[in-house]
C-alpha cells in the first residue's frame, strides 16, 4: 500500500471523479476517506466526520455490519464468481430472487432482473417496457414520460428521462422520444403553487395534457421516484403517485418507480410506492440492496408485464439484455444478508423516527437563518435545505456560500453533501438521536458562517 503522502500528492491527478470538473478537483482536492465505522467516516488525516450522506443514499446499515461483511466473505470462498447468462445460475441469484419477491409483495412483485446498479437497473426498465408493448402488439408505444427535477441515473437512456439539465447539456443529443413534465415542487414550479395539494392537481393535469399530445398509443412508460431525490428532495402530495397510477393505467401506459433511493426503509417506509400505496409495474432498485459493499442492483417486475413475457411464443419473449455482473453471486449472498439486517433492525421504523427528529430541526433553523430559503423532508431519513442569497427572490446561493456551509460543517464534525445551492441529507438509517443533534447542529454552525 502507498504511503499518505503518495496518496495525497496524488489526489485528483490521474484519477476523474463523478460529477466533477477535473481541474476544480486538482484545484481543491476532494477529502480523502480512509475509514468508516457504524455512522462515521475518518478522513486520511485522522478527522472524523458523521456521515449524514450515507455514502450515497446507499449505507442504510452503517459501515460496519459484520453479518453483511462475513456473508461477502463465505461466498468468496465457495464461489467468487460465475455468469449467469444463458444455462448457468447460482444458488445464492436464485435465494435472493425468492426473497425480494416475498419481500415487495405488497407491491406485487413476481419477478426478478438482476443488474449492477441503479444506472443498470433505470436501463433495463426502459428496455423491457419497449418489449413488453411489443410482445402485446403495440410496436408504436416507445416514448418515456417523466418529471422534471427527477434523477435516473446516468446511462443514455437514463439521462435522457433525467429531468435536470446538467445531467443532459454536455452529452445531447440523448435518446429521442423522451419528454419531461412538471414536478410537484412547491418550492419553484411554474404555476407559482405553494398549496401541495392544489400543485399535485395542476401537474396531473399537465401530465395528462402531454399525454394526449403525444397520442397515448406512442408511449410505452412514465418512470418517477416516489420522492425526488437528487433534484433536491420534493416529495409529492399524498394524492400524486396514486393519481399517476390511475392515469397511467387509463392510457395503457407502465408506470416505472425508480426506487434507486427509496426502496428498503429510506422513506420510513420499506419502498416508496408502498409509501403511497401503489403497485408500479416495475420498481428500479440498487444503492442499499448491499449497502453499498458491492455493486449489485436488481428490477422488480409485477404478474402483469411477467405473464405477458412467460406467455410468449414467438421468441420475442427472450430477454436479449444483461450484464457481465447479473445475478454476481458475492452481491446477491450480500444483499441476502442486508435484507435479513434490514428486517432484522427494522431500519424503516428508525428512519421514520429519526427523520421526523431531522426535519423538524431543520424546519427550526429555516426560520433562523435568512440564508435558508426551503427546508423540504418529512419522509424518512430524506431531508433538504435550498440556500438562498434573497429569500424575496429566491435567487440561489452561490457556489461559494454553500461551500462554506460544508467546510464549517466538516469541522464541526459532518459530512453534508451539496448539489447546487441545495444541501442533501441522507444518513444511514441507523443513526440515533444523539447523531440527528450533531447533524443540526453542525448545519446551524455552516449558516451561521455566512
Amino acid at each position: 500500500m502507498k504511503t499518505d503522502n503518495f496518496i495525497k500528492e496524488n489526489n485528483a491527478r490521474q484519477f476523474w471523479q463523478p460529477m466533477t470538473h477535473p481541474a476544480e478537483a486538482q484545484k481543491s482536492p476532494p477529502k480523502i476517506i480512509v475509514g468508516g465505522s457504524g455512522v462515521r467516516i475518518k478522513d486520511i488525516d485522522g478527522a472524523e466526520a458523521i456521515d449524514a450522506v450515507g455514502g450515497l443514499w446507499n449505507v442504510n446499515l452503517g459501515y460496519s455490519n459484520d453479518a453483511v461483511k462475513s456473508a461477502i466473505t463465505r461466498q468468496l470462498d465457495s464461489l467468487p464468481y460465475y455468469s449467469t447468462f444463458r444455462g448457468t445460475t447460482n444458488d445464492a441469484a436464485i435465494e435472493l430472487a425468492y426473497e425480494l419477491c416475498e419481500f415487495f409483495k405488497p407491491e406485487g412483485i413476481v419477478r426478478v432482473f438482476y443488474t449492477s446498479g441503479g444506472s443498470d437497473s433505470v436501463e433495463t426498465s426502459l428496455r423491457l417496457a419497449r418489449q413488453y408493448h411489443k410482445l402485446r402488439g403495440e410496436p408504436g408505444r416507445t416514448k418515456y414520460l417523466s418529471l422534471k427535477k427527477g434523477y435516473h441515473g446516468t446511462h443514455t437512456g437514463g439521462a435522457s428521462v433525467n429531468g435536470n439539465n446538467k445531467f443532459r447539456t454536455a452529452y445531447e443529443p440523448l435518446l429521442p422520444g423522451c419528454f419531461h413534465t412538471p414536478a410537484p415542487y412547491t418550492y419553484r414550479n411554474p404555476f407559482n403553487e405553494t398549496d401541495p395539494a392544489k400543485l399535485s392537481k395542476l401537474c396531473i393535469a399537465a401530465l395528462e395534457d402531454e399525454i394526449k399530445f403525444q397520442d397515448p398509443s406512442t408511449i410505452a412508460a412514465f418512470i418517477m421516484e416516489p420522492i425526488l431525490g437528487a433534484g433536491g428532495v420534493i416529495p409529492p402530495h399524498e394524492s400524486f403517485m396514486p393519481a399517476v397510477r390511475e392515469i397511467c393505467d387509463r392510457y395503457g401506459i407502465l408506470l416505472i418507480s425508480d426506487e434507486v433511493i427509496t426502496a428498503f426503509g429510506r422513506t420510513g417506509a420499506w419502498s416508496g410506492s408502498r409509501l403511497w400505496g401503489v403497485q408500479p409495474d416495475m420498481m428500479s432498485t440498487a444503492k442499499a440492496i448491499t449497502n453499498g459493499y458491492f455493486p449489485f442492483g436488481a428490477v422488480l417486475i409485477n404478474e402483469k408485464m411477467a405473464e405477458v413475457f412467460e406467455g410468449d411464443t414467438s421468441g420475442m419473449g427472450a430477454i436479449s439484455h444483461g450484464y457481465t455482473y447479473s445475478g454476481h453471486p458475492v452481491g446477491a449472498a450480500a444483499a441476502i444478508e442486508c435484507l435479513k439486517e434490514t428486517v432484522r433492525i427494522d431500519v424503516a421504523s428508525n428512519a421514520a423516527a429519526r427523520g421526523a427528529e431531522l426535519f423538524a430541526g431543520l424546519k427550526a433553523l429555516g426560520e433562523k437563518h435568512e440564508a435558508i430559503g426551503d427546508v423540504r423532508g418529512g419522509h424518512g431519513l430524506m431531508a433538504a435545505v435550498e440556500g438562498v442569497s434573497d429569500r424575496a427572490t429566491k435567487a440561489p446561493a452561490s457556489g461559494a456560500a454553500m461551500a462554506k456551509v460544508f467546510d464549517t460543517a466538516y469541522e464541526a464534525g459532518v459530512m453534508l453533501r451539496v448539489s447546487g445551492n441545495n444541501i442533501i441529507l441522507s444518513p444511514p438509517l441507523v443513526v440515533t438521536a444523539d447523531d440527528v443533534a450533531q447533524i443540526l447542529s453542525a448545519i446551524d454552525q455552516g449558516f451561521s458562517a455566512l
